[in-house]
């Protein structure tokens, strides 16, 4: 991808405010038409939000852009979306136990309303308080009792897919165990057996480290650095680690790059959590010189494998290794097309990684990643990108939910999936677009446990 070295947060100020008067008037169009009782928005079909019936892993983007709408503007009506639809819709999220996004939904709504309490943006009592530091404590501890051992010693929150399953994805959900932990929460088991939900969460990331992210060591005959696997499977029984594998990305061997995303952002973010935890409680994992030598590898890793496997503008196509690449000729050095008739691109992964990317640049004081970063944003904060119309639901265009399945929508006359939004994009194209509003307005630094 070309970096504009020379691109700041300040020369994307207009686009931010650009990005929330969009995102206001979507928010409010979903709000008026969407009927609860048919479930989670996941993403849209000819611009209007429809549900999967999965797992509802999206309602909590939903009621979250609405919370982070209100961070960026001050509308108070967005808050009281936000609040409402929280107390009355998210409660079963807190308990769900077949499901390893806890961070995706119960993070993106009460813990952004427990940071606005803590950051003094918003008034409310020591009962409201309670409540949302409640939801994570509870959050947290749920999604840390997926667990499954391994013969290293170390452990993994396993996906909805069962014991066995390990996927990249989580690095990001693990958020509600950061969030329980500082809380002064712990899970409790058997014979009141307690589980440190930081033990817990610093494990689970270690393992996503070793067996998720790959770094051009000969593990495999396709062992490229900073590749991922979507899922890595385990032999429950022995807890022997058997192979990678893939639920959305084309093969095990190939990347998926939202999966991709996902570890930058969740790397780069728990980088920046070690900073708030003492030494005496990563002593037990190595120290802090250690603990954060294998999280950083893995970040950077990630980053690098990024920068070298997207188009030109920073946005990447769904898999790197997706057969109709070839087809596209060198996609690497020129601008993306979510047109084009072979392999659609997807945008969702662009923001999530965006946000990874400027946060590891930070945390490194690497100029390229945080560059890197802001030349994503500049892509995403304008067309044909980001949605501008009135008729269309979403705020992200272009993004890919699960190609393999044939999930996603095909426009009339189109050969692969464009023009469409998720849930998830739109969440996360506020979530970076609020990261660097802050910056511009000399705000509080944006971090999921404030």
């Amino acid at each position: 991808m070309h970096i504009d070295s020379q691109l700041t947060p300040q020369a994307l100020a207009p686009r931010l405010h650009e990005v929330f008067e969009h995102a206001g008037r979507k928010i409010r169009s979903l709000e008026q038409s969407w009927n609860p009782a048919s479930g989670s928005p996941v993403f849209t079909v000819n611009g209007q939000y429809t549900s999967r019936g999965w797992t509802e892993w999206t309602q909590g983007f939903q009621f979250g852009s609405a919370i982070l709408q209100f961070d960026a503007t001050g509308d108070a009506s967005f808050l009281e979306i936000g609040r409402q639809r929280t107390v009355a819709l998210m409660a079963p999220h807190i308990t769900h136990i077949g499901v390893h996004d806890h961070g995706f939904n119960n993070v993106s709504t009460y813990g952004n309303l427990l940071r606005l309490l803590t950051e003094g943006r918003i008034e409310g009592s020591a009962w409201e308080r309670h409540f949302y530091e409640l939801a994570l404590k509870c959050s947290g501890a749920v999604q840390a009792a997926r667990w499954t051992n391994i013969n290293d010693g170390g452990g993994f929150i396993h996906s909805f897919n069962g014991p066995h399953s390990l996927f990249v994805d989580t690095i990001r959900t693990v958020r509600a165990l950061a969030c329980g932990h500082r809380l002064g929460h712990a899970l409790l088991g058997e014979n009141d057996r307690k589980f440190s939900l930081l033990d817990r969460l610093l494990l689970h990331a270690q393992a996503t480290a070793r067996y998720s992210v790959y770094y051009g060591v000969g593990r495999d005959a396709y062992d490229i650095r900073g590749r991922v696997a979507h899922e890595s499977v385990f032999n429950t029984n022995d807890g022997n680690y058997r192979c990678p594998n893939s639920q959305q990305g084309y093969s095990p061997f190939t990347t998926w790059t939202r999966g991709l995303a996902w570890a930058i952002l969740g790397f780069a973010e728990q980088l920046e959590f070690l900073d708030t935890i003492s030494d005496e409680e990563l002593a037990p994992h190595g120290g802090r010189a250690m603990v954060a030598a294998w999280m950083r590898k893995a970040a950077e890793a990630t980053c690098d494998f990024y920068i070298e496997n997207t188009a030109l503008d920073g946005i990447p196509y769904w898999d790197t290794g997706a057969p109709g690449l070839e087809k596209l000729g060198d996609w690497r050095s020129k601008a993306s097309d979510p047109y084009n008739a072979f392999e659609p691109v997807d945008s969702s992964a662009a923001a999530i990684a965006a946000q990874g990317l400027l946060r590891l640049g930070r945390y490194t004081r690497n100029a390229t990643y945080w560059q890197a970063g802001l030349s994503v944003c500049r892509t995403l904060f304008a067309s044909p990108y980001l949605s501008v119309g009135d008729q269309h639901q979403g705020l992200l265009l272009h993004s890919v939910y699960h190609r393999p399945n044939g999930w996603d929508a095909v426009p009339a006359g189109q050969p692969v999936p464009s023009g469409e939004s998720c849930m998830w994009g739109d969440y996360h194209l506020m979530e970076v677009a609020l990261y660097l509003l802050r910056l511009v307005e000399a705000k509080p630094y944006l971090t999921f446990w404030a």
